[in-house]
């Protein structure tokens, strides 16, 4: 190969005329795409703890057996030993004593609160502390004392640990008993305590300052039994300027105590 054809090859070469040739133009002048990043594999999600892992289901078994318990119960001490032997609520396990209830059960009138607190739990009977002395001065106001002619009990009969509302699967295993204790005591007249104590036993969703003050009935057996919700004498020392709409609950409940027929003591001051 004489020198200008080796010349004209090398220039060929060193300008790229050796490169395979391909369907896709390729400009030379850009720099190439850089090669696509392998995909990352998803990290491996951590071990469940115990803190994280869902709740149990609530036990069925629970709920049955507190019907069952209940309604083997012929009488309010039969009805109360049903409940001391009963061990399908948690909240028996942190309570100090089981809280049946308190006062006359053959007076007529009946008086549902929500839950024990620390004083109930301690004494063992319901309304005992500040809410207690309250509760006696309205009962007091319209004629009544739990000592002559008042009966009062709650939805729940053992302590919530510091105070909280109890859970639906709880009051779900306390309310056979509750219903069979209203069928035993079998009023004339239902007085209902608070926002828990009508959304369990009447099911109402309305807060208790829109169903509070209003009549309703209640079925005990073949009659149906006028009932009200009002305040909770633990809200009335939290919200005093409330007891006002408490003292107008307390006289529809007087006119119809009148109405019925129901004794009363000599009516005292309003407080």
């Amino acid at each position: 190969m004489d020198e200008d054809a080796f010349s004209t090859l090398t220039w060929l070469v060193e300008a790229g005329a050796g490169d395979a040739i391909g369907e896709t133009p390729v400009n030379r002048l850009v720099s190439p795409p850089p090669a696509p990043t392998p995909m990352a594999r998803p990290a491996a999600p951590p071990p469940r703890s115990a803190a994280t892992a869902p709740a149990p289901p609530p036990d069925s078994d629970a709920i049955g057996s507190a019907q069952s318990a209940a309604a083997s119960a012929n009488d309010l001490a039969e009805l109360k030993a049903a409940l001391e032997s009963y061990d399908g609520c948690a909240l028996k396990r942190t309570a100090t004593t089981t809280v049946f209830a308190d006062g006359t059960p053959s007076c007529g009138i009946l008086f549902i609160g929500e839950a024990p607190g620390r004083d109930e739990d301690r004494v063992g009977k319901p309304f005992v502390g500040r809410a207690g002395q309250l509760l006696d001065k309205m009962l007091l106001s319209i004629g009544l004392d739990r000592a002559s002619n008042a009966y009062i009990t709650n939805v729940i009969n053992w302590r919530p640990p510091d105070n909280r509302d109890p859970s639906p699967e709880e009051a779900a295993q306390c309310l056979p008993f509750l219903r069979r204790h209203i069928e035993l005591a079998n009023p004339e007249l239902i007085v209902l305590l608070g926002a828990v104590a009508a959304r369990h036993v009447v099911g109402t969703s309305e807060g208790i300052m829109k169903s509070r003050g209003r009549w309703l009935e209640y079925r005990v057996g073949d009659r149906m039994v006028p009932l009200m919700p009002t305040l909770h004498p633990a809200y009335l020392l939290r919200q005093p300027a409330h007891k006002k709409l408490a003292w107008r609950d307390l006289q529809a409940i007087r006119a119809r105590m009148e109405t019925i027929g129901l004794p009363r003591i000599p009516m005292q001051a309003n407080t």
